[in-house]
């Protein structure tokens, strides 16, 4: 029993840190444009909003 206890507890501790490396870099979305800005799914960058 102690043996099946300590490696639910390191597998428990190891999950942080490889959702952590799951998700490196630097990345934007829509939420994080500028006002006047929109979402270039294309481009992968936030993009003057055009007017009409």
């Amino acid at each position: 029993m102690k043996t099946a206890t300590l490696l639910a507890a390191l597998a428990l501790g190891l999950l942080p840190g490889l959702a952590l490396a799951e998700c490196r870099g630097d990345h934007q979305s829509a939420a994080s444009c500028m006002p006047g800005m929109i979402w270039d799914a294309a481009s992968g960058t936030c993009v003057e909003k055009p007017t009409s």
